[in-house]
């Protein structure tokens, strides 16, 4: 019996999905770049950054050398979190298989 109670909400979410999915395939990403492959706003995609941030899943690295940007990267406790996220959602995949 899969135990849907065990989906993240907070990463459930499609803006916060997107964010954790492409920080999970590579190491890290400025917010620039990030807004440009996620198509999103700058309001809309810092508060999702915010929220992850706070949940301790993103961290993020101001650099001020050269032309400021702000970094975001997976912690230990994002990876595993994602991790768990995709493996429910795997069983759930599966029992829709039949």
């Amino acid at each position: 019996m899969i135990d849907f109670s065990k989906l993240d909400k907070l990463i459930h979410e499609k803006g916060r999905l997107s964010i954790m999915t492409l920080l999970a395939a590579r190491p890290e990403w400025n917010f620039q770049d990030l807004k440009s492959e996620l198509g999103m706003s700058d309001g809309n995609l810092i508060t999702h950054l915010r929220s992850l941030n706070k949940a301790g899943y993103v961290s993020m690295a101001k650099q001020t050398e050269g032309r400021p940007q702000t970094n975001y990267a997976l912690t230990k406790a994002g990876r595993t979190a994602f991790e768990d996220y995709l493996a429910v959602l795997e069983q759930i995949v599966n029992a829709g298989k039949g």
